[in-house]
């Protein structure tokens, strides 16, 4: 058995079974992942992919096992070479974010540009998406980092520690009705107009959907977009009231619109940072965890990276008062 075909099996799946994409990722050819592939699960005496002719349909059961293991001695590679460059390299890396467009366009900048200050020789890439590829990007090992708010069901694999709650506003034109009620919003008073809002599993999107079922009342939405600046040009359009995270809007940059503070209609959302179980975390890494989170020291992080699951870690975080954004 060889690291290389552990890592070829991982890959495979990564790359929904397609050999031929998996060859193209790893820069090596099909027919020698096939090969290495076929001398595991001779040794094995098992079938890790069922096949069609030429052609893998499905993980076996047994095969869900194997590779679940792979991934985890892989993993524990990483952090072996993780380990020596903390030691040979404390200062130079790279650091891997995988995050939504509100994280890295509102709450992300400051923390980079100090982070890149102070460690100018760490290599840095952010990697955008919904919080389906977001966990697959941390689970696979793409990314170092998740930084969502939504589903989080999708991070089992993931230690996931609280940063800040969140919450929303309703952002209108400076003509738009809901500006000459004289009195605080109301669900009934939202549910009258269009509505301009994130993708469903998306950005908070729940508690939105979550308080216009406790009234009994069905949002009109029109338009749902994953990122918080597609929604406020829509919202100019005048085609409906937009519904965002608070922290997306941007006095300067947004002062044709108003902003309609609605946290008294949802309840807060808590945006929260993930790490793969078992991953050495170098110094930047825990500096960077804390820049972005201060309550996040090294010493909480690695009390939380010891316990059993994710159940422990929310209860000893219930104690937590997080900050407000």
């Amino acid at each position: 058995m060889k690291l290389q075909q552990l890592r070829y099996i991982v890959e495979v799946l990564n790359h929904n079974l397609n050999v031929s994409s998996t060859a193209e990722g790893l820069f090596t050819s099909q027919p020698g992942i096939s090969k290495q592939v076929r001398m595991l699960e001779d040794e094995l005496g098992i079938q890790v992919f069922g096949r069609s002719g030429k052609h893998l349909t499905h993980v076996t059961p047994a095969g869900q096992e194997v590779i679940e293991i792979a991934q985890q001695i892989l993993a524990k590679v990483e952090s072996i070479k993780s380990v020596a460059k903390e030691y040979t390299l404390p200062d130079q890396g790279k650091l891997n974010i995988a995050t939504t467009h509100t994280q890295a366009r509102y709450a992300l900048p400051p923390v980079i540009s100090g982070f890149m200050q102070k460690f100018p020789k760490v290599s840095l890439h952010m990697h955008q998406g919904t919080p389906q590829q977001i966990s697959e990007a941390a689970s696979r090992g793409d990314a170092d980092f998740a930084i969502a708010t939504e589903a989080l069901h999708l991070y089992n694999d993931l230690i996931m520690l609280p940063c800040y709650h969140w919450n929303r506003s309703v952002i209108v034109r400076k003509d738009h009705p809901l500006l000459q009620l004289g009195k605080p919003v109301t669900i009934e008073d939202i549910a009258q107009h269009p509505i301009v809002t994130y993708v469903f599993g998306f950005t908070g999107r729940s508690e939105l959907d979550r308080a216009f079922a406790a009234k009994g009342l069905e949002p009109k939405i029109v338009f749902t977009a994953t990122d918080a600046d597609v929604i406020k040009t829509y919202v100019r359009l005048g085609l409906g009231v937009g519904v965002i995270a608070s922290m997306a809007m941007d006095k300067e940059l947004d002062k044709d619109l108003v902003a309609i503070d609605a946290s008294h209609l949802f309840d807060a959302s808590t945006t929260k940072i993930g790490f793969r179980k078992g991953t050495f975390l170098r110094t930047y890494m825990y500096d960077f965890i804390e820049r972005f989170a201060p309550h996040l020291t090294k010493d909480v992080v690695e009390k939380a990276n010891l316990l059993r699951n994710q159940d422990e870690i929310d209860r000893m975080f219930a104690r937590f008062s997080l900050p407000i954004r």
